[in-house]
C-alpha cells in the first residue's frame, strides 16, 4: 500500500519517466509504457472490412508484463494521468492506455507538454483534459489505411514477384520518386554551352572580372566553339567602358526555427547525420540530460512538429540573452514572428532549446559528441531567428563593349546581424560574391585577357536524404516523423541503395514500381497520397468521420486488387551476372543488393552460400602504392570509405574520396569534401571548388 494516494503518471520512455520523476517528487509515481501497449495483430488482418472496418486490437507481444505492472500501479493510485508525446501518435497511445486501464472516457486524464522542464511539467499537471477522440480517430484511420494497403499488396508481390517484398502508402510513393528521377537522368540529353569571363584593368591598376551577359540588349547564348570564336573575333577590337554602376543595400532575414523536416535536412547538410540519427539524438536531448547542478532536464522542445511558432516566454529569454551577449543593435526593431503556411498544429512550437541561456559551450561537458553537435545546431538556429537582419551592400557593374555587355557583381556585409551566429545551409553550392574593386561610371578599362569555358547542362541530381525529405515535405507525402522509418524500409527491402550519399533504384525497385503504377495508380500516386494526408488532417479537425475515408478508398482498391490478381503473371527479376567466378563452385557471381549497397553472391544458394564484397573503382590510382586502384568499401555500420584494391598488400584507406589530382601547393593527393577539392595533407590549407561540369 506504499503507493496509496499517489498520482500515477504514464509516459512513453523510461528516460522520460526518470527525468519527470525528479521534477514531481514523492506524491507522484512515474512509469513508462515503452510506446504502444495495444496494436493490430501482426499474424492477422485485424480489420473487418465486411463489418464497416471494425478494428481488432490486441496487447502487443512482450508487453503483457508492462501492462500488468501499469494496471497494478493504477489500481493503487488515486489518479492516473496519461502523458505520451503531444501528437496524434501520442494521443492514440493515451487512448489505448485509457481502454486497457479501464479509465472512463469523460475523465480528464490526458496531459501534454512541449518540453521536459520543471515548469512545463508542473503546469501540465494542473491542466489535464479529456482525450481528443478526433486525433485518435485520425491516427486510427492512418493505421487502418496502411494495413489495408500493406496486408493486401505485400502478399500479391510475394506471389507475383519475390518473397519478402512489401508495399505501403508512403514507402511505395517514395520509391517511385527515386525511380522517376533515375529515368529523368537516363533520358537527359546534355546541351553544350559556353561562358566567357573577361579580366579587366582599371585606371588605378586594380583588376575586375566580369562575365559576358548580353549582345544587342538580349541575353547571349553561345552553344559551340565556333560561335565562341566568332564572339571573340568580334570583341578583339572593342573598347571597354563602365556603362553603369548600381549600388543597393539589401536586408537578409534569418531562417525560421527548426521544424522536424528542416532539422533533418540541415543536420544532413551540416553534420552529415542521417535522418534516423538526427531523430535518435534529438530524442535524447528532448527526454533529458544530466547537466550537473541543475540535474536532469530536457534541453530541446518536442522534436516532432510542423510549427515554426515560438512562445513569448522563449522569445523574451532569447532577446535578453542577445542583448547581454551581442548588444541591442543585434535585436530586431520588434520581436520576430514566424507564421506557418497551411494547416499546422499551432499549439506546438518549433524545435528550440528549452532555455536560450544554456549555450552549447556551457552544455558541452555534459553531452557526447553527437548530442553537442545537434544541440549547437538547434540553439544557433533558434537564437539567430530572433536576431536583427544582416545588411549587405551589393554592387552591380555593367561594362559595355560595342553591342556587347559584361556584368560583374560583388557584395560586402556591412552588418552581420544574425549571421554572427548562424547561416542556413543549402543543398547546392552557391557562388560566393567577393567585394568589387571601386569603379566609376565612364571609366575606360583595359582588357587583360579572356577565359572561355565549355560547359554541358547537367541532369537533375539524384536524391540525397536531405533532398528526398525536402521533396516529400513539399509534395505532402507522409509526415516528418515517418521519413526515417520509410527510408529504412526502402533500403532494407532492396528497392533502393545508397551510394556516395545518393539513392539509386535497384532493378527490383524499378520492376515493383512499374507494376504498382500500372495496376494501383492511386496507391503510388503522389497527388492521391498527399490528398489522403489532407483528409487525415480533416478527421483530426472533426470535419470528416474516419470511416468515410476508408470506405471511399477501399471500394476502388478492392476492384484493383481483383484485376491485378487475374492479370499479373509471374515476374522474374534477374540478377546482374558478374565476370567473377565463385572459387567454391565455379559459377559466375551475381550482383545482389543489401542494405549497405551491392555485393557479390553465388547463384548456387542455398547449396553454395559464398559471398564477397563488390569492389567498385572510382577511377583513381592508389596514392600510396601507385599500382592499385581505389575502390569503394563499407564499414560494419555501412559507412562508405575508400581503400586500395591490393589490400592487404597495400593498407591505404580514406574516409574522403581521393581524386586523381595532386595538390598544386604541396604535391599530396586531393580528396573530395563537401563538393570541394581539398588537400589530404592536414597541414596544407589548399582547397578549390570541384566543378564537375567542366
Amino acid at each position: 500500500m506504499i503507493n496509496l494516494g499517489k498520482t500515477l503518471v504514464i509516459v512513453e520512455s523510461p528516460a522520460k519517466a526518470k527525468t519527470i520523476g525528479k521534477f514531481l517528487g514523492s506524491h507522484y509515481q512515474v512509469k513508462a509504457s515503452l510506446g504502444h501497449i495495444r496494436d493490430l495483430p501482426k499474424s492477422q488482418f485485424g480489420v473487418d472490412v465486411e463489418n464497416d472496418f471494425d478494428v481488432k486490437y490486441i496487447t502487443i507481444r512482450g508487453k503483457g508484463d508492462i501492462l500488468q505492472e501499469l494496471k497494478s500501479a493504477a489500481n493503487k493510485a488515486n489518479k492516473v494521468l496519461l502523458a505520451p508525446d503531444p501528437d496524434r501518435e501520442g494521443e492514440a497511445i493515451a487512448w489505448h492506455l485509457m481502454k486497457s486501464l479501464k479509465i472512463t472516457e469523460n475523465e480528464k486524464c490526458r496531459i501534454e507538454f512541449n518540453e521536459i522542464t520543471k515548469d512545463a511539467i508542473k503546469d501540465a499537471i494542473k491542466h489535464p483534459r479529456q482525450i481528443d477522440i478526433s486525433r485518435v480517430e485520425s491516427q486510427q484511420a492512418r493505421r487502418v489505411l496502411d494495413r489495408l494497403v500493406g496486408y493486401n499488396l505485400s502478399p500479391l508481390l510475394w506471389r507475383k514477384v519475390k518473397k519478402g517484398l512489401s508495399a505501403g502508402r508512403v514507402q511505395s510513393v517514395t520509391v517511385r520518386l527515386i525511380c522517376e528521377r533515375e529515368e529523368e537522368i537516363k533520358e537527359f540529353t546534355p546541351v553544350e554551352y559556353w561562358s566567357l569571363l573577361g579580366k579587366f584593368s582599371l585606371p588605378n591598376k586594380k583588376i575586375i572580372d566580369a562575365k559576358l551577359a548580353k549582345r544587342d540588349n538580349k541575353k547571349i547564348e553561345i552553344n559551340s566553339k565556333t560561335e565562341m570564336d566568332l564572339v571573340l573575333n568580334d570583341l578583339k577590337d572593342k573598347s571597354y567602358i563602365v556603362k553603369n554602376v548600381k549600388k543597393q543595400k539589401k536586408n537578409r532575414n534569418p531562417a525560421a526555427p527548426f521544424t522536424t523536416s528542416s532539422l533533418q535536412q540541415e543536420a544532413y547538410r551540416k553534420l552529415n547525420f542521417t535522418v534516423k540519427k538526427t531523430m535518435r539524438v534529438a530524442q535524447q536531448l528532448y527526454e533529458g540530460i544530466d547537466v550537473g547542478k541543475e540535474g536532469t532536464v530536457g534541453l530541446i522542445t518536442y522534436l516532432r512538429t510542423d510549427s515554426i511558432r515560438i512562445s513569448e516566454t522563449a522569445q523574451k529569454e532569447a532577446q535578453d540573452y542577445i542583448n547581454d551577449k551581442y548588444g541591442s543593435k543585434y535585436l530586431p526593431d520588434s520581436p520576430r514572428v514566424f507564421k506557418n503556411k497551411g494547416k499546422i498544429q499551432n499549439a506546438h512550437e518549433a524545435i528550440r532549446p528549452t532555455s536560450a541561456v544554456r549555450d552549447p559551450e556551457q552544455m558541452k561537458p555534459f553531452l557526447n559528441r553527437d548530442q553537442y553537435k545537434l544541440y549547437k545546431l538547434i540553439w544557433e538556429r533558434f537564437l539567430a531567428s530572433q536576431m536583427a537582419q544582416a545588411l549587405i551592400d551589393q554592387t552591380t557593374v555593367i561594362i559595355g563593349a560595342g553591342n556587347y555587355e559584361f556584368n560583374a557583381s560583388g557584395s560586402v556585409i556591412v552588418f552581420k546581424g544574425f549571421m554572427e551566429v548562424y547561416i542556413e545551409g543549402k543543398d547546392e553550392e552557391e557562388e560566393k560574391e567577393a567585394p568589387l574593386a571601386e569603379v566609376i561610371e565612364g571609366n575606360s578599362l583595359s582588357l587583360i585577357n579572356f577565359e572561355s569555358k565549355q560547359h554541358f547542362t547537367q541532369p537533375p541530381p539524384r536524391y540525397t536524404e536531405a533532398t528526398l525529405v525536402k521533396t516529400l515535405e513539399e509534395k505532402g507525402i507522409g509526415r516528418p516523423s515517418t521519413y526515417a522509418p520509410t527510408i529504412d524500409t526502402i533500403l532494407g527491402r532492396g528497392y533502393v541503395v545508397r551510394e556516395d550519399k545518393q539513392f539509386f533504384p535497384t532493378e527490383l525497385g524499378l520492376v515493383v514500381i512499374e507494376l504498382l503504377k500500372e495496376y494501383f495508380p492511386d496507391v503510388v500516386g503522389v497527388e492521391f497520397t498527399a490528398g489522403m494526408e489532407n483528409k487525415l488532417d480533416e478527421v483530426e479537425e472533426g470535419q470528416v468521420f474516419w470511416k468515410e475515408i476508408l470506405r471511399d478508398f477501399y471500394q476502388d482498391f478492392v476492384k484493383e486488387l481483383e484485376h491485378a490478381e487475374e492479370e499479373i503473371g509471374q515476374i522474374e527479376v534477374r540478377d546482374e551476372v558478374s565476370d567473377e567466378i565463385c572459387e567454391k563452385c565455379g559459377r559466375n557471381f551475381v550482383i545482389k543488393f543489401g542494405r549497405f549497397g551491392k555485393f557479390l553472391a553465388c547463384p548456387g544458394f542455398p547449396e553454395c552460400r559464398n559471398t564477397k564484397p563488390l569492389l567498385e573503382g572510382i577511377g583513381a590510382k592508389c596514392p600510396r602504392c601507385n599500382d592499385g586502384q581505389v575502390v569503394i568499401r563499407r564499414s560494419k555500420k555501412g559507412r562508405t570509405f575508400y581503400g586500395c584494391d591490393h589490400y592487404p598488400e597495400c593498407d591505404f584507406v580514406s574516409w574522403e574520396k581521393p581524386l586523381n589530382e595532386q595538390c598544386p601547393q604541396c604535391g599530396n593527393y586531393l580528396v573530395e569534401k563537401n563538393r570541394r577539392k581539398v588537400c589530404s595533407n592536414k597541414e596544407c590549407k589548399y582547397e578549390a571548388l570541384n566543378n564537375k561540369e567542366e
